[in-house]
């Protein structure tokens, strides 16, 4: 029979109180238990005593006999100098999956683009201005030319 020390929820709707128990691994979370071995309070503040209650003699007795800990509960354990937790690190835990890679290189692909057409733009003006005042430069005569001209030859209609 697999044995856990686990948490059963009680307490009513948001405001949840816990007991550590030991029970067999297969009964449901809130259902039958062997032994209650501590309670859990989350509601009361991180550094009161109250919070965590734990019967070390108990655990420790279970522990001998081979039940295993949640690791909520072993959290809880190795705060209290119980039972020590190795210490798991995830060096992967704060990486983004593989889509939101993806999605984050699209936008940083469409940021550049847009930053090319900005640079782009504005270098233009500069030079299609500086372009734009040589060819006013040049049809300015040639506007006058033929303004000329259409009078002319209203003068000669008239």
């Amino acid at each position: 029979m697999a044995v856990s020390i686990r948490l059963s929820r009680g307490g009513s709707k948001k405001r949840p109180y816990y007991r550590v128990v030991v029970a067999d691994a297969r009964a449901p979370r809130d259902g039958n238990f062997i032994e209650k071995v501590g309670t859990y309070n989350p509601m009361l503040a991180k550094d009161d005593a109250n919070r965590v209650v734990l019967n070390g003699d108990r655990i420790k007795h279970w522990l001998s006999v081979g039940a295993q800990p949640t690791d909520r509960v072993a959290r809880f354990l190795d705060t209290a100098g119980i039972k020590e937790r190795a210490v798991r690190a995830n060096p992967k835990k704060a990486e983004p999956g593989e889509k939101a890679k993806e999605r984050a290189e699209e936008k940083a692909a469409k940021l550049a683009e847009a930053e090319e057409a900005a640079k782009a733009a504005a270098a233009a003006p500069a030079v299609e201005e500086a372009a734009v005042e040589e060819v006013a430069a040049e049809e300015a005569p040639a506007a006058e030319a033929p303004a000329e001209e259409a009078a002319a030859e209203e003068s000669a209609e008239g």
